[in-house]
């Protein structure tokens, strides 16, 4: 997530999985999708159009992945999910390129917004 993304647009989409050779092995095996790896949790995958992530920081995650947006202005747009009615479910953290937080929707869904640094 290295590359600053469009403001208010989803950006990145990652896969919490339990191993990531395998995970590269399948999706490029099936789709060609190439891979940048940043260390050894991470590798960032890309299909041509849209970029994402394998990562085993985090547990698996039944149910899908986890939708990652841009914005421009991270505090600003935590207090407009805030206001909205949305439950920040991880305070911001900063990792190599950006920051980002996590929040659930009102159906229960989690989603991230990420900043460049």
């Amino acid at each position: 997530m290295g590359i600053r993304g469009k403001d208010r647009q989803i950006d990145n989409i990652e896969f919490n999985v339990s191993d990531i050779a395998r995970s590269k092995a399948f999706y490029a095996s099936v789709f060609g999708w190439s891979f940048v790896d940043y260390g050894p949790t991470y590798t960032e995958f890309s299909d041509g159009r849209l970029t994402g992530g394998f990562t085993t920081g985090e547990p698996v995650r039944p149910g899908g992945p986890l939708i990652v947006l841009y914005a421009d202005d991270l505090e600003g747009t935590q207090l407009r999910l805030e206001a909205a009615g949305a439950t920040i479910s991880r305070e911001v953290f900063a990792f190599p390129g950006g920051r980002r937080f996590h929040f659930i929707d009102p159906d229960g869904y989690e989603l991230a917004v990420w900043s460049a640094a």
